[in-house]
């Protein structure tokens, strides 16, 4: 092998491994984002369950209301 493809395989070699390491950083970046997405969705489902737990009690309420009127 000439000295010119050794230095063109050298050239193309550290682009891949510099290609790899940016993948990793980007794998670790959408792997950090996906635990951000997950914590925000469960506190979303919490305030949902109890938002529905508010909005059925004050039915039940109103309802109660409205039978000891009638």
């Amino acid at each position: 092998m000439s000295e010119q493809t050794l230095q063109q395989l050298s050239d193309k070699l550290d682009q891949l491994i510099s290609h790899c390491e940016q993948l990793h950083r980007d794998n670790a970046l959408l792997q950090q984002r996906e635990q951000q997405w997950l914590e925000e969705r469960k506190q979303l489902i919490e305030k949902n369950d109890l938002a529905r737990s508010r909005v059925e009690a004050m039915i039940t309420h109103l309802k109660s209301l409205k039978e000891g009127v009638g």
